[in-house]
């Protein structure tokens, strides 16, 4: 079972990747099109899908798995698997406040500028370059 669980989660996560890589993108692209209505109106709706009906479900699918893999896994002697959460913590932040991002421009409410994402998009490829590290190399 645990191997099957282990497919499942990885599946999970790099479907919630993709929206963490891919939203931000168009946030850069709507704030620095804020001015075009009709590409305004199209990106709108291509930020919720990607959040809504991709990334919700491959957040909570990820975390699920991942739950559980822990627990097989054991909590003795896993300092690496306490940091390994720790940042998946700061990414499900990183999530939410996409989340956040979103509702500012539905509202047409974002006072961010397309640099100010280019920069924001970066965070999701640091945390995966730590997570992965911890995974593979289990340094403490």
């Amino acid at each position: 079972m645990y191997s099957w669980i282990l497919w499942f989660h990885i599946l999970s996560f790099t479907s919630w990747f993709a929206v963490l890589f891919y939203m931000p993108r168009l946030f850069v692209y709507h704030a620095e099109n804020i001015d075009n209505e009709g590409f305004v109106k199209v990106i709108k709706i291509m930020e919720m899908k990607i959040y809504k009906y991709i990334g919700v479900p491959a957040m909570w699918t990820t975390i699920l798995s991942g739950a559980y893999l822990t627990y097989e896994l054991g909590f003795n002697d896993n300092s690496w698997l306490y940091t390994k959460i720790l940042f998946v913590l700061f990414l499900v932040g990183y999530f939410f406040s996409m989340g956040h991002y979103r509702q500012k421009f539905l509202k047409d409410d974002c006072q961010k500028s397309g640099k100010f994402f280019r920069v924001y998009n970066e965070i999701p490829t640091l945390l995966l370059l730590v997570v992965v590290y911890l995974v593979i190399f289990k340094p403490f």
